[in-house]
């Protein structure tokens, strides 16, 4: 095993409500995933289909800015996918999503890079990329196979816009819950996926069925981790908040830092609250900015 941590999963381009017209700005939860492990000091790699038109070079250098590897990137002259961001009152972000026919879902077994010989330390994958076909597939029997030599973490990161059929949803999901190690995933993912349904009830089930750790976000209201016997909650760090863009990413790089540096089956106990604080200072900092703009590692030791 070596040192690199890979993040697989979409980079697309947000267009933001500004004062007079949409700001364009680098998005997709893996994609900002990747920038804030890279900033934590992580060597991470990531895995996605760019585009070589405007907002594909626009994505290309800001992940190579943050010190991203693109190494195991596929390049190609397909478009690259846009969202249209709406912003609520309190900076809640909604989308709706261009995908089809995009280089940003074009996922093949010929390019997605080789686990048991590059011996990664871990895999992060998640939102559109394990949803949208048929890429999606591709990317689980991948993902199976990258899971024989690394923990795999993985972050539904619902967008209800993009599959509104909540009964297929949640077959994707559950296949993906099979193969992972460690899921990372909001209160408002769960109560969409599963209405009516308790928290505590979805997350034993998912430990149930192999998954060892389970960090579950509540907003402003804190973060709580569940383990098969061991359940601990911080509060959020109160700050003023311009937009919610990238929090939970934050915190899913927060997680994957302290997997990489402890070991999953060693996160428990103070190590696994010291990771929450962590976490909730980190997402407390990237919500009190605009855009997906995770902190750096010199910002939160």
């Amino acid at each position: 095993m070596n040192d690199q941590v890979w993040v697989a999963g979409e980079v697309l381009i947000d267009f933001i409500p500004g004062k007079s017209e949409s700001v364009v700005v680098v998005g997709g939860g893996p994609a900002n995933t990747a920038k804030s492990l890279s900033k934590l000091g992580i060597a991470t790699y990531f895995i996605d289909g760019i585009s070589t038109d405007i907002y594909g070079q626009m994505a290309k250098a800001e992940l190579l800015s943050a010190h991203v590897f693109l190494d195991f990137a596929q390049f190609s002259n397909k478009p690259t996918c846009t969202a249209k961001v709406t912003l609520s009152n309190s900076g809640t972000a909604s989308y709706e999503f261009v995908t089809d026919g995009t280089a940003t879902f074009d996922f093949s077994s010929s390019w997605l890079p080789d686990p048991q010989s590059e011996r990664p330390a871990l895999l992060h994958i998640g939102t559109l990329a394990t949803i949208i076909e048929p890429g999606a597939l591709v990317l689980l029997k991948w993902a199976q196979n990258v899971a024989h030599f690394a923990p795999v973490v993985f972050d539904p990161n619902i967008r209800p816009a993009v599959l509104s059929d909540r009964d297929e949803y949640i077959n994707k999901i559950e296949k993906w819950v099979a193969i992972s190690s460690a899921i990372k995933v909001s209160d408002e993912d769960l109560n969409w996926l599963y209405p009516g349904k308790s928290i505590d009830e979805i997350v034993n089930r998912w430990l149930e069925v192999g998954v060892q750790l389970v960090v579950v976000t509540f907003g402003d209201q804190g973060i709580t981790a569940f383990r098969e016997d061991e359940q601990i909650s911080v509060e959020a760090v109160k700050v003023v908040v311009a937009d919610t863009i990238g929090a939970g990413d934050t915190v899913g790089a927060v997680l994957v830092e302290a997997i990489v540096n402890n070991g999953l089956d060693n996160l428990t106990g103070e190590a696994l609250k010291a990771m929450l604080n962590r976490a909730a200072k980190a997402a407390a900092i990237t919500v009190s900015r605009v855009g997906a703009n995770p902190p750096s590692k010199a910002e939160l030791d």
